[in-house]
């Protein structure tokens, strides 16, 4: 049977394809290899689903260091505003919350994925689960064949890859249609995890001496091998049995994993500043202020509150101060190593967690080959791409699914014209 339209994929990105496509009036079918589609929206945002992010635009390409810039164009015909009055149309109301993160008032995931479904009902997409694709022929005629594990084909005039990445495998996305887009003529540039804790071979990791211990508002610095920051991102953070993990840390792995790449390094040092908005100077002034005023109290009982008390200790130690001393008996030498440890605890990591345990793909097919205005390859008429299997990657907080339903909107509004145009 023949279709104007097929998307292969039911993420993000492929049901916003499908709706789009339909809504040109095209013939949709939408093809998923899970028993049922939507998967990986229903887990996003802690399963309430972040569906976008209400920052302005500038905003949010900075949130996407990933290639970011190359959404300009996409979001001249359809935003993050788009997006937002995309779902209130379809009855989900939106509410924001820190940082312009978008949920649903319902807080449930679950409400977004079945407002996307009775859409595509509503518009009549045929849908079409348990059916992993083998391969796909691309045709002289600008025909394509979808050719389905079982067997079965089905052609269409309009392609629409929207399969994810190599991220979150259970959700289905395990890194299918890099294949099928090599066959197109496209190039897959390095995949890597990014948005994945951070692993470490250090004593204090492998001992667990911090396992457990957040710290809150601190910076992160990712450092080049000449101790400058490549970046730095202020925010909450863990430490785990591996490594380091937390908001700050997923938004600092894809630096560490790129610096390990440029220079060629085993190891790549990371710092923590507890106190970002205070200088050190007057940091050491604050501290040997409060210890001259309880001389003889115990130095850890005198700092407590400066930091979470297993950090604190941790701390000392690295000073060679021994926590129950009287104020009084501490050099002002080891009260500054101390406070240095406090703005710049430095060490080393090895990595990051394997891919399929990041939240994001970095890599993919590359954007070169991508019209930016309408998502068509520019290899294989015909041929559109959208959401994860690109390499376009941003931080959590709502920009990659803003990423996955613009790029989607464009790829299924752009194939359905170009199929009604044959």
């Amino acid at each position: 049977m023949q279709y104007d339209v097929i998307v292969i994929g039911g993420g993000p990105s492929g049901l916003m394809a499908a709706i789009g496509a339909a809504e040109q009036k095209a013939k949709v079918l939408l093809i998923d290899k899970g028993n049922k589609l939507g998967r990986k929206l229903a887990i996003s945002g802690g399963g309430r689903c972040n569906v976008t992010n209400r920052l302005p635009i500038e905003e949010i390409i900075k949130h996407i260091p990933g290639n970011g810039r190359f959404l300009y164009s996409g979001f001249s015909e359809f935003n993050n505003e788009d997006i937002i009055a995309f779902f209130e149309n379809l009855g989900i109301a939106l509410k924001e919350e820190d940082h312009g993160r978008m949920f649903p008032v319902s807080n449930k995931a679950q409400s977004v994925v079945d407002a996307l479904l009775s859409e595509l009902d509503r518009l009549g997409v045929t849908i079409q689960t348990n059916s992993p694709v083998k391969t796909v022929n691309y045709h002289e005629n600008k025909t394509k064949t979808v050719i389905l594990q079982n067997g079965e084909t089905k052609t269409c005039k309009s392609l629409i890859i929207a399969v994810g990445g190599k991220s979150v495998p259970h959700t289905g996305s395990t890194g299918d249609g890099y294949a099928w887009a090599k066959k197109a003529g496209h190039t897959i540039t390095d995949l890597f995890p990014t948005e994945v804790p951070i692993t470490s071979k250090e004593a204090f990791i492998q001992n667990k001496t911090l396992q457990g211990v957040s710290l809150r508002d601190v910076a992160l610095s990712v450092l080049n091998p000449k101790g400058k920051p490549i970046i730095t991102h202020q925010m909450d953070m863990i430490f785990t049995h591996f490594g380091i993990s937390g908001p700050a840390v997923l938004r600092c792995s894809q630096f560490v994993v790129k610096a390990k790449k440029k220079w060629n390094l085993e190891e790549v040092k990371v710092s923590i500043d507890s106190f970002p908005d205070k200088k050190e100077e007057k940091l050491l002034q604050d501290t040997m202020k409060l210890l001259k005023t309880e001389p003889k109290k115990a130095i850890k009982n005198t700092l407590k509150g400066l930091l979470i008390e297993r950090y604190l200790l941790y701390l000392l130690e690295l000073a060679n101060i021994d926590p129950a001393a009287p104020c009084a008996t501490i050099s002002q030498d080891k009260i500054r190593v101390f406070v240095g440890l406090c703005k710049a605890f430095t060490f080393d990591v090895n990595g990051t967690l394997p891919i399929e345990k990041a939240f994001v793909t970095g890599g993919g097919v590359s954007i070169k080959e991508i019209a930016p205005k309408t998502m068509e390859s520019k290899m294989t008429e015909g041929l559109f791409f959208c959401g994860e299997i690109l390499d376009i990657h941003g931080y959590t907080g709502g920009y990659n699914i803003t990423s996955a339903f613009v790029t989607g909107r464009l790829a299924g509004v752009n194939a359905a014209s170009v199929a009604k145009s044959e």
